[in-house]
């Protein structure tokens, strides 16, 4: 009889997960030298992962400090969150903050730097309320051996204050290098007109900040050649030899790799195929199953490059007889329905090849996982909206709604089966091709991207 193993970091939900319980260690204070207690609590929260919620008291002097720090792995790339502020319930939006997140208020020309402060969940007005804190602390002193100073720093805390009174609007940027930030969308799941979201790489000094190297960074000397193993033991994926696995059979065989479980970290093997889709292309179709916490994952990748092309595909649902089309929705692509003025961004759904009515749940599903945070702390207006909004989700999934899905991908790896088999046009899919922007080329990479005479670089 096999013992099922506890996840690392459990999910924060008291109901589901009635022994979570933090970890308590002695550890010195800071502040008067003695013993206090450090709590540790290890959980998965939506939008940040896996987190380390801490807590310190002393019992001695009364010092208490809380932090939060993601436990998991770091984004592939930073973010840059820009918010304008315009009205007084715009400071209620909850943030979550790394500790290498720096943050800007545009109008006063106001850095806070990264690592200045701790990782924390707090709102943009307590952003605020924190500066304003740590810019008077030590004013009584600086008044008497730095009057003038402490006179502009009396003026530049009452600029603050006077953007928590919202007597002009302002901009708040939160950068972020991990990319394991947050700001709350009140209009959730509509698009937020007053938030902008991009995402960048790393640069080399950055990723060596978050710990990042590469191996050939961290070795003291030149690699040897490791002693062969033999065939029979290496599990390594190797370079398949000329000849020895003919594309006819590579189409029908599952590969089987070893990997890592992305929520409890336990091992597992990834089922990969080459699979081609007809009058579309080739494509790889990766598979993960579980088997110590069961979590499922499918993921797939084009099997060409970037098409010439961008392509916007829509498609018409009417019902339960549009349910079953073939879906292959690549990393790249965006999603929108229209009837709900609902966007879901690239990054969201991942890549995936699914059905109609498999990709209406999988949004639920990542509605529903990624509002969760909030969703005890939110206003009678944001719940009633959440409400309605998903009960017209559920009454499309029962095929009771007709709907417009529109996919957009720049790089042109999407694509939607048609129910006519015979070529005729399907009245319920419409296909549009166009030319990328060059913002679109600068985020592919392709702008810089040299195909011929590289050797000459």
């Amino acid at each position: 009889m096999t013992t099922e193993a506890t996840p690392i970091f459990p999910k924060l939900n008291v109901e589901e997960e009635p022994e979570l319980g933090a970890t308590e260690i002695e550890s010195m204070c800071m502040n008067c030298h003695e013993n206090g207690t450090t709590r540790l609590l290890l959980t998965s929260i939506p939008f940040y992962k896996e987190v380390v919620l801490m807590s310190f008291s002393c019992d001695n002097c009364g010092f208490q400090n809380n932090e939060i720090q993601p436990g998991g792995e770091m984004a592939p790339k930073g973010i840059r969150i820009s918010v304008k502020i315009e009205t007084p319930k715009d400071l209620n939006r909850r943030v979550v903050k790394s500790d290498f997140s720096s943050v800007r208020i545009e109008e006063l020309d106001f850095d806070i730097p990264a690592q200045s402060q701790k990782g924390e969940v707090t709102t943009l007005e307590g952003i605020i309320d924190r500066v304003v804190r740590g810019l008077e602390q030590d004013q009584p002193v600086r008044r008497i051996q730095h009057p003038e100073a402490a006179e502009q720093i009396d003026a530049f805390v009452g600029r603050l204050k006077d953007l928590k009174e919202m007597k002009q609007p302002f901009t708040v940027t939160i950068e972020d290098i991990s990319g394991n930030s947050f700001v709350e969308n009140p209009l959730a799941p509509q698009p937020d007109p007053n938030t902008t979201i991009s995402h960048f790489v790393r640069n080399k000094d950055q990723n060596h900040l978050l710990g990042i190297f590469t191996h050939d960074e961290v070795a003291d000397e030149k690699p040897t050649k490791p002693a062969p193993i033999p065939e029979e033991e290496d599990n390594m994926l190797k370079m398949i030899s000329e000849g020895a696995w003919p594309l006819e059979e590579l189409h029908g065989e599952v590969l089987q790799f070893q990997t890592k479980c992305p929520e409890c970290a336990a091992d597992c093997e990834t089922n990969m195929k080459v699979t081609n889709i007809p009058h579309f292309k080739e494509v790889v179709i990766m598979a993960t199953v579980c088997e110590n916490c069961g979590v499922r994952t499918n993921e797939v990748k084009p099997g060409g490059g970037i098409e010439e092309k961008g392509v916007r595909i829509e498609i018409t649902v009417r019902g339960r007889v549009d349910f079953s089309r073939d879906v292959l929705k690549s990393e790249s692509c965006d999603l929108r329905i229209r009837e709900l003025d609902c966007e879901v961004g690239a990054g969201a759904l991942g890549g995936r090849f699914t059905t109609i009515e498999g990709l209406l749940t999988a949004i639920k599903d990542q509605l529903v996982e990624s509002t969760g945070m909030f969703m005890d702390s939110n206003d009678e207006a944001t719940q009633h909206r959440m409400d309605s909004f998903f009960a017209q989700l559920d009454a499309a999934i029962a095929g009771d709604k007709p709907l417009t899905i529109v996919l957009d991908d720049p790089t042109g790896n999407s694509y939607v089966q048609s129910l006519n088999d015979d070529g005729t046009p399907d009245d319920a899919l419409r296909i549009i091709r166009y030319h990328r922007s060059h913002e679109q080329n600068e985020e592919l990479g392709l702008n810089d991207m040299k195909t011929e005479g590289y050797e000459d670089a």
